[in-house]
């Protein structure tokens, strides 16, 4: 806490008397705004959304320097049906990053098997940022919904200079909106309130069920408490010790390639259809009844939603393809992009996930390459992946102007937690590559690797027996799969 100065004229008793009292101010808040205050602070529960409960609790801005800065984080929780045979609490995160854990935990009975459902608290937080976690939005809607719709691909240098000059001024939106926060949304931090909170719900362990990016906030967590780690399974994985070029580039390839089976799986439209669309798409002449453009950014958008999910999102692809030749109208590729992006009809945003995902990325990841080297690279991301290699190079440029360093790992994880851990990979996941999943097991020591060989995004939950067999029994029982055990898609 900042304090005027004072000038005092008085005798020397008053002068006493006012120092003894500024002296006590002090100490109140420096007790207040100390570890020992944040983790005595005690959960009040109140009834929401018919049988859940809501809280909240507060963390730190820095814990590295702890004063008056706090976020004030949003928990909800379903308590387990069977609290006699109740297995404790169980940590969920869908991913992003800025996916709502909240949320996710809201369809606990959909998420997780009856078993789980039964005998576990299902518990989600929304991280320092995240949707009613004290969000954070660099943008408003209108500035959102220009910025996604705008192309993030260039064939010129002064298109190169465009993306350069709109990557900025995210990065300054960014550093206005979060002000000393803007440093202090990374995942490291995510991985120390979660286990604040889990401290706060008294478990001695956590338990944790983490998809996609939430990956990285289980593998940090152990990495930062591998002594506090319970049962944890990480489905669709990140690999820890990757560049964030690599991420990009491995991920263009494992969607080119998706978007390859997809097109092997049917019969209506091939490689040369999407290029022409591609094409089209670019001279903006494809608009909806509403005579909104059809970008060629928001057309990758759409490819990437459906890619996510070969039984739901391939079907729909094919209608929304269809649709687009028949009659001109992008309607349905627009409702795909939007589902990505969290648009709504009216044209706003369900929550602030677009900005917070970026300013976790940046956060968390450096980009060490200059505006000219990613250009140059961009070469190499066309030719390993010509649909989405020109569109995901250019990633990372915005966070060339980010106004607040990454919070890095000293080292590369290699880390054995107390308990064994169970990692998911789907043999032709576009968004976590396989081979993120092998990587993932090796920096965790204590690990197993359970592989789901097939298509989409993440293994648990999508109906595979297989797959969903091996993660109750893990959960109810403790239970390993078997080493090398690998489940088909028909989920044998």
């Amino acid at each position: 806490m900042n304090f005027k100065r004072r000038t005092i004229i008085a005798i020397i008793t008053c002068l006493a008397v006012l120092l003894s009292g500024t002296l006590a101010i002090r100490i109140y808040k420096a007790q207040k705004y100390s570890p020992s205050y944040f983790k005595a602070q005690k959960l009040n529960w109140v009834a929401c959304n018919g049988s859940y409960e809501c809280t909240s609790f507060k963390v730190p801005v820095d814990y590295a320097h702890i004063d008056n800065q706090v976020f004030t984080l949003q928990v909800i929780r379903h308590r387990a049906t069977d609290q006699t045979h109740r297995h404790g609490s169980l940590f969920v995160n869908p991913g992003g990053p800025g996916g709502s854990a909240l949320n996710y935990a809201y369809n606990a009975d959909s998420i997780v098997s009856k078993a789980i459902y039964d005998k576990y608290d299902i518990i989600g937080f929304d991280q320092r940022g995240v949707n009613q976690s004290d969000p954070i939005r660099c943008l408003d809607d209108k500035a959102e919904d220009s910025f996604l719709s705008s192309d993030g691909k260039a064939n010129s240098a002064q298109e190169v200079a465009a993306l350069d000059a709109a990557a900025r001024n995210l990065a300054n939106k960014c550093s206005i909106a979060a002000g000393i926060r803007l440093g202090h949304v990374s995942t490291l931090e995510g991985a120390r309130d979660m286990d604040l909170l889990r401290q706060l719900l008294n478990e001695s362990k956590l338990n944790y069920l983490g998809k996609s990016y939430g990956t990285y906030l289980g593998t940090l967590y152990a990495y930062l408490f591998p002594n506090k780690v319970g049962k944890m399974i990480l489905d669709g994985a990140i690999d820890p010790n990757v560049s964030m070029r690599a991420q990009n580039l491995v991920q263009a390839i494992g969607f080119d390639t998706a978007l390859s089976d997809y097109l092997k799986s049917q019969t209506q439209f091939n490689l040369a259809d999407i290029k022409n669309l591609i094409q089209n798409v670019g001279s903006k002449s494809v608009k909806d009844s509403k005579g909104r453009i059809l970008t060629q950014a928001l057309l990758i958008t759409a490819l990437a939603e459906s890619l996510y999910n070969n039984l739901i999102g391939w079907p729909k692809l094919t209608k929304a393809l269809n649709q687009v030749e028949r009659s001109g109208n992008p309607d349905q590729l627009l409702e795909l992009a939007d589902s990505y992006n969290g648009r709504n009809p009216d044209g706003t945003f369900r929550d602030n996930q677009n900005d917070i995902n970026i300013m976790i990325t940046c956060a968390d990841w450096v980009e060490d390459r200059s505006t000219s080297e990613i250009q140059a690279d961009a070469v190499n991301f066309a030719k390993a992946a010509p649909t989405f290699g020109p569109f995901l190079a250019y990633s990372g440029l915005i966070c060339q102007h980010w106004k607040t360093k990454p919070e890095l790992l000293a080292s590369k994880i290699s880390v054995s937690p107390s308990s064994k851990i169970i990692v998911i990979g789907v043999t032709k996941d576009p968004a976590t590559p396989y081979v993120w999943a092998r990587g993932l097991t090796q920096a965790l020591k204590n690990s197993i690797l359970l592989t789901y060989d097939g298509e989409g995004h993440t293994g648990h939950n999508r109906g595979n027996t297989c797959i969903d067999a091996q993660v109750d029994g893990y959960f109810l029982t403790g239970k390993l799969p078997p080493k090398g055990l690998i489940c088909g898609s028909n989920g044998n």
